[in-house]
């Protein structure tokens, strides 16, 4: 069953920090290797504040085998107290287009390689638009709890 139209992944990279690191752990997300799936990180130069550079790291998921494969393991590396925190915010963490926002901390991903949830902006983002029919905020919500049920 097709969870979600399209996936869009992003971190910011602040100056200071291992932009190439952060590089390594971002294609890590992805259970499948991106060159051979012709899939390419988007880098983008942005300046912050006090005009400090920040590098932003995007990647989109259109193909269903790429979203499918994503989601089964990002289910995978997050903990069943993490899928039911996501279960819980499932109703605040969608949005009237029926977007599901997930935000994975980075310094624990960065250090501990721990897929672990947050609210905080020091994080990787992902943006899921989500299969459902009808497209009705109830459906999508089933589409999100059969998936991390």
């Amino acid at each position: 069953m097709k969870i979600a139209h399209s996936i869009r992944l992003s971190v910011f990279s602040y100056e200071g920090e291992d932009s190439e690191k952060i590089a390594k752990v971002f294609a890590s997300l992805f259970p499948f290797p991106l060159e051979q799936e012709k899939l390419a990180v988007k880098r983008t130069n942005a300046s912050g504040f006090s005009e400090k550079t920040i590098v932003i790291f995007e990647l989109f998921l259109e193909k269903e085998k790429h979203t499918s494969a994503f989601l089964k393991y990002l289910k995978q590396r997050l903990s069943d107290d993490q899928r039911q925190l996501l279960l819980r915010q499932s109703e605040s963490r969608l949005d009237s287009e029926l977007s599901f926002f997930i935000r994975l901390d980075k310094p624990k991903l960065l250090d501990e390689d721990r897929v672990w949830i947050t609210d905080s902006g020091n994080c990787f983002h992902i943006k899921m638009s989500i299969a459902a029919y009808p497209s009705t905020h109830e459906s999508a919500l089933k589409v999100v709890e059969n998936w991390l049920g």
